[in-house]
């Protein structure tokens, strides 16, 4: 168990505190801890990487502490309502969003059955797509009145991205990299 990890597994913690958080209308405690937790997931990839301490726990940790910390916010922010905003995050956001992941997941799976196994690789887009939708929260929970143009963006990037992968993942199906 390597820092990086215990950073990981951190974030995985924050996020009940967080979705509490934003149940109990704590909007300026759950900005801070989202910022943290977002923050948390630079980090640990910048020590994985910096100071050699990448693991296969990590490989598997770190996206699902990623999907859970984004899929929780975007849910959590799309069904209650903020009154000191006008700002609400549609429905649409997080069917995509969660849509996206569950088409990737299932993928990972078919593949990982029909193959024997899995390599993990992140790509660019991936990327951009989760610093996109972790913005976007960020946006929300600052009360920006830009925040429609940003998840609308993240929106656009999160099928553009879910498209690459589907067809990676096809690529891989068809014996091809």
């Amino acid at each position: 168990m390597n820092l990086a990890n215990k950073i990981t597994i951190l974030r995985l913690l924050l996020i009940p505190v967080f979705i509490l958080l934003v149940l109990y209308s704590k909007w300026e405690i759950a900005l801070f801890v989202f910022i943290f937790a977002a923050l948390s997931d630079a980090l640990d990839g910048y020590l994985a990487r910096r100071m050699n301490q990448r693991t296969e726990l990590g490989k598997v940790l770190d996206p699902i502490a990623d999907k859970f910390l984004i899929l929780s916010a975007f849910i959590c922010l799309s069904v209650v309502n903020n009154p000191s905003t006008s700002i609400r995050l549609p429905v649409y956001v997080p069917v995509i969003i969660i849509s996206r992941d569950a088409i990737i997941v299932l993928g990972s799976l078919i593949i990982y059955l029909i193959k024997g196994n899995l390599e993990v690789k992140s790509a660019l887009i991936g990327k951009i797509t989760t610093f996109l939708q972790m913005a976007t929260v960020i946006s929300i929970l600052f009360k920006f009145t830009f925040s429609p143009f940003l998840w609308n963006a993240a929106v656009i990037v999160t099928v553009w991205s879910g498209i690459i992968y589907v067809r990676r993942g096809a690529r891989l199906l068809n014996g091809s990299k």
